[in-house]
């Protein structure tokens, strides 16, 4: 089980996802020429970067099939333009073709798709949540458990052990007291063991756990080492299976979201963009070119577009919409 994530590959290149949403445009406006489908398969076949790329383009479009079929021909005709523009200004070349229509390429490589084991996991959990969604759930022994967008885990009480699973996204949990039994978080990383506390759990993008402690302490245990640690309050770190990471102070953005911010203290506005897209469906993407601008604020996670239109009065950038489900956050130009 510990292995799984370890098997999730790299997401595509930013270039590669906005060149497949502007190939994606363009071949389902209906309007696409037979020169257009020979640049777009002489494009695909370039790398594997850009069948990835195109593979997810069109999972992600699959589930937004009502919003594209309500978009506004404006919009429509706008996304063709600039799509084709964009196209046209990279210059591809003609070359030969290969006989792959479009629809031999769905299903192409699925796990490759970000937090696809873990969503694998979490199907059939005691408690999931939506995208966007944060509840606050009691538990039957007191303990208060709030649940972060597009998450999930287990619960199993019984006479001597209160056990948690969680099997994807984030928790923060406020224990309530029990002199018999005590109170263990699980992930595919190992155990945490509540020492009268308030802490955060969260399964991150670099296949590990996070642990945040904000009151008491929790130890610690991976599954696969012999190695443990206590972590007190006002710490936090990361682990896997077989590793612990150095301590660190903990971060108030693990305890904030609960209550529906994005607390930013100076965090590169990559990390923001990426926190975002935990809230909203579709894809939500950010140019290298800003991703490393400073941001600082609050924002709020019940309004994406609201907080992203917070960002691009603040910074010197722009948001722009291909799709109603593809956004991407890129430089402004003059």
């Amino acid at each position: 089980m510990s292995a799984l994530p370890q098997m999730q590959a790299a997401m595509p290149s930013h270039e590669a996802m906005e060149q497949a949403a502007e190939w994606f445009s363009l071949l389902r406006s209906g309007t696409a020429s037979d020169a257009d489908k020979v640049r777009w398969q002489e494009w695909f076949n370039a790398s594997e970067d850009r069948r990835v790329a195109w593979d997810y383009v069109e999972r992600v479009s699959r589930r937004f099939e009502p919003l594209r079929a309500e978009a506004s021909s404006r919009i429509a005709a706008t996304t063709l333009q600039t799509a084709s523009y964009r196209l046209s200004r990279r210059g591809v070349i003609l070359g030969a073709v290969a006989t792959v229509g479009l629809g031999g390429l769905l299903g192409w490589n699925i796990w490759r798709q970000p937090h696809f084991f873990t969503d694998l996991l979490a199907g059939p959990a005691d408690y999931k949540n939506a995208t966007g969604q944060i509840r606050e759930i009691v538990l039957s022994d007191g303990t208060h458990v709030w649940l972060g967008s597009d998450s999930g885990f287990d619960l199993n009480f019984d006479a001597s052990l209160r056990r948690l699973h969680l099997l994807s996204g984030e928790i923060l949990i406020q224990t309530a007291g029990d002199a018999v039994r005590p109170f263990v978080v699980d992930t595919i990383h190992g155990r945490m063991r509540a020492l009268g506390t308030r802490f955060n759990v969260r399964l991150d993008d670099r296949n590990s756990t996070q642990l945040s402690v904000f009151e008491g302490a929790v130890r610690v245990n991976p599954a696969d080492t012999t190695g443990s640690a206590t972590i007190g309050a006002g710490q936090q770190l990361r682990f896997t299976a077989n590793h612990l990471e150095p301590v660190v102070a903990a971060d108030p953005a693990r305890e904030a979201w609960s209550r529906g911010v994005l607390l930013a203290r100076d965090i590169p506005l990559g990390e923001v963009i990426a926190e975002l897209s935990r809230y909203r469906h579709g894809h939500l993407g950010v140019s290298p070119e800003v991703a490393s601008l400073p941001v600082l604020g609050s924002y709020p996670l019940d309004d994406v577009d609201g907080a992203l239109s917070m960002l691009q009065k603040a910074l010197p950038i722009r948001v722009r919409k291909v799709f109603p489900w593809w956004t991407t956050v890129e430089a402004r130009t003059r």
